[in-house]
């Protein structure tokens, strides 16, 4: 009898602990409907909100089918040509004989309106000119000397460290000069222009004879299409053979352009063929220290990487 009624107890014991189990899995259930509902509320307006942010995108933008510019073709100009400069390459430098041609170039045509206010004339020894060549054309202009004993401001012949002169004493005679236009300094025109050496060297040599059927071009204005709006106050100004180079090279438009463009690219970038020569030197050095460390991994780490630990438990 004794054991009959533990057995009842026990059997009692556990129905009653399932029937617990039951009701609170039940509640646990009950309890997560509502956070699985939320979390397919939550999923739902997501997956919603991110079908309306993508509509709106391609309503707006559309995806690359079509382009979308902020301005007109016209205000915007048209888009330079890309043309295969060699010093533009990773193993390439300047051409000097180039450089050399496109001073010659910006000195003779360019440098009666536009200045070259950031270049040194030392900085043409040994990339254009000779010191001597470089001398002589320093002293060619004259600069403001210290005063003199009384504060009056002397001239005095140029120099080597002193900066190409500007055209003009200052930017309201520069203005007077030009119908009201600017005329920008040249000295990181490269840079500061998009498109960099295509774009200038597609804006010298772009002016057509006459303007296109329909283009209505402002009085005072030359039409090239390459300038934001085609409207430029800066008349075309290199015609063939309108230099003399000294090694006799035909001075073609095309040639004065591209040899001009180059020695403005040298102006903004003078340390480029430097930089090229010292990434040159890192690589080298860089590849030499990791072919050693390679070397000394696999002979240092090979008798440790490939040993094997065996253990003997003692013999009881």
């Amino acid at each position: 009898m004794l054991s009959r009624s533990c057995l009842r107890a026990t059997s009692l014991a556990s129905v009653s602990r399932q029937i617990a189990k039951r009701s609170a899995s039940t509640s646990a259930n009950a309890a997560k409907e509502p956070s699985q509902r939320n979390l397919n509320i939550a999923g739902t307006l997501a997956t919603a909100a991110a079908a309306g942010s993508i509509a709106l995108y391609y309503q707006q933008f559309g995806f690359g089918i079509s382009e979308v510019h902020a301005a007109t073709p016209a205000e915007e100009g048209l888009h330079a040509t890309k043309y295969p400069w060699v010093h533009q390459g990773w193993l390439t430098t300047f051409d000097h004989n180039a450089l050399r041609r496109g001073f010659q170039v910006y000195r003779e045509v360019c440098a009666s309106c536009h200045s070259l206010s950031r270049v040194p004339w030392r900085s043409l020894v040994g990339v254009t000119h000779t010191v001597d060549e470089v001398k002589a054309m320093a002293e060619e202009n004259e600069y403001d000397d210290e005063p003199n004993d009384v504060g009056d401001i002397e001239k005095r012949p140029g120099k080597l460290s002193d900066y190409i002169p500007d055209p003009y004493p200052n930017q309201q005679a520069a203005r007077a000069a030009n119908m009201g236009a600017l005329p920008p300094d040249l000295s990181l025109i490269v840079k500061g222009r998009h498109g960099g050496c295509d774009y200038i060297f597609s804006l010298l040599t772009g002016y057509p004879d006459e303007p296109p059927a329909g283009a209505v071009v402002p009085e005072g204005l030359n039409f090239n299409p390459y300038f934001p709006g085609t409207g430029i106050g800066m008349a075309r100004v290199l015609y063939d053979g309108l230099v003399e180079y000294d090694d006799g090279t035909p001075a073609t438009t095309s040639q004065m352009a591209k040899d001009v463009v180059e020695f403005l690219n040298w102006a903004a970038e003078p340390e480029m063929d430097t930089r090229k020569k010292m990434g040159m030197k890192v690589l080298t050095i860089t590849t030499v220290l990791l072919a050693l460390s390679i070397w000394v991994k696999k002979y240092k780490w090979a008798p440790i990487k490939t040993r094997k630990l065996v253990y003997n438990p003692p013999k009881l």
